[in-house]
């Protein structure tokens, strides 16, 4: 949907990802560059299409905030889909969600072994802070940018500690008695960082690429960290409702693994209406901004509205 709730522009969508799949092909290593076996590997999971929600965000965020197309929004948005894309690889290894389907085919470590599957993952992860260093902004914005994305990959507030309270949330050792008294706070905080982090980066790396003031930026974090939690409680639900056809991944795997989730913390009906009110928030946020945020405005509606 658009700012005013009409749908989502296939056109600039499509458009975008074009864009976003074309630079990251460019941008990753060729097939027969040595170690090619690595390479084959790295490209299989980047170039096997998805949403490109997070690129797709940041580039927006850019646009919301300059009015027109940043150029120098590119770069940063093949960055934040590099580091999602090593997360998905690690995450879906035998020794963390042991999944055999992402996107729709086998998964990286399926396809070419664990020990590739973990090196792909560590070279899209440097190639990520590589490609963001090459950002065309001044060298102040551009340590703006890698200390933001680090921050929101890593740890104690980002990506990676989220995955580890989410490992040991789903832990075999916990026992039913602490599984029944997962609370809200918990999956709150697993989610904030494991998923709500990244997203966040996503659109303040697109205002830095604009030279987005002080005011603007911390708006765009509110709206990123609302947003990105929204996501992730649809995603909860998705897994719940969803085939493994409709999600391009294993459905129903956050119950066989007792995860930490939304909708076992608080019930589905809940969750979807704490999704909601997070949606709504995020709109608010950038109402003011008028027809250049209008994108941006779109996308928070698309990633709770989303069937997959």
């Amino acid at each position: 949907m658009d700012a005013s709730g009409g749908m989502v522009s296939e056109h600039w969508m499509a458009e975008e990802k074009a864009g976003v799949d074309g630079r990251l092909a460019q941008a990753a290593p060729a097939e027969y560059t040595a170690p090619a076996a690595l390479h084959r590997a790295l490209r299989y999971s980047l170039l096997a299409g998805g949403k490109r929600l997070r690129p797709l965000l940041c580039r927006a965020a850019a646009r919301a905030i300059a009015g027109e197309d940043v150029d120098a929004a590119w770069t940063p948005a093949m960055a934040v889909e590099m580091i999602h894309t090593y997360s998905l690889i690690h995450d879906d290894l035998p020794a963390l969600d042991n999944d055999a389907l992402r996107r729709g085919r086998p998964t990286c470590h399926v396809v070419f072994g664990e020990g590739l599957a973990i090196l792909a993952g560590d070279a899209l992860l440097t190639l990520a802070f590589e490609q963001l260093a090459a950002t065309p902004v001044a060298p102040a914005i551009t340590v703006a940018m890698l200390r933001a994305l680090a921050r929101a990959a890593g740890t104690p507030a980002g990506m990676v500690a989220g995955q580890v309270a989410d490992l040991e949330a789903s832990a075999p050792q916990v026992s039913a008695t602490e599984n029944l008294a997962l609370t809200l706070e918990t999956v709150r905080a697993i989610h904030t960082r494991k998923t709500a982090a990244l997203i966040g980066a996503s659109v303040v790396l697109g205002g830095l690429a604009a030279q987005a003031d002080a005011a603007q930026l911390q708006v765009l974090e509110q709206f990123g960290a609302a947003i990105g939690l929204a996501f992730q409680i649809v995603d909860d639900l998705l897994d719940l409702t969803g085939s493994d056809l409709q999600l391009g991944k294993t459905a129903g795997k956050d119950a066989a693994q007792a995860k930490a989730t939304y909708p076992a913390a608080v019930g589905a009906a809940a969750a979807h209406a704490e999704a909601q009110r997070l949606q709504r928030q995020a709109r608010e946020l950038i109402a003011g901004w008028g027809a250049p945020a209008a994108r941006l405005q779109a996308l928070a509606t698309l990633m709770v509205e989303r069937q997959r």
